[in-house]
């Protein structure tokens, strides 16, 4: 199971929250269906660009979840969403990830598109 350390960014912004809980999922691969737009985009780091929310969930349904994902910040403002942190393998590696949203209207019910970045 992995262990998450949330940022500090959330406290009194859902949408914040909601970014935050969206990086936690696609570093963990649990991303809950109900969120992506039937036509969503996902811009994954160094792959090719993905189309469509089964295409979207094959994908994340491969992603060996890490022992430890911490955010450092999760940030929101209109239609657009951004989270960064560092998740950790079983194997002690880290590497830094960022995602950015972006979401179908400001109520930030779906997601239409997301470009993920790593390092390390």
């Amino acid at each position: 199971m992995t262990k998450i350390e949330g940022s500090g960014d959330c406290g009194n912004s859902p949408k914040n929250q909601l970014a935050q809980d969206i990086a936690v999922g696609l570093e963990t691969g649990d991303l809950p269906k109900d969120l992506l737009d039937d036509d969503i985009t996902w811009h994954p780091p160094g792959g090719k660009k993905l189309e469509g929310a089964e295409t979207v969930l094959d994908a994340l349904a491969k992603v060996k979840p890490p022992k430890l994902v911490q955010v450092v910040h999760a940030i929101s403002h209109g239609k657009v969403g951004a989270s960064n942190g560092i998740s950790t393998d079983a194997d002690g590696k880290a590497r830094g990830f960022a995602h950015v949203i972006g979401f179908t209207s400001t109520s930030a019910k779906k997601i239409a598109d997301i470009r993920s970045y790593r390092t390390g």
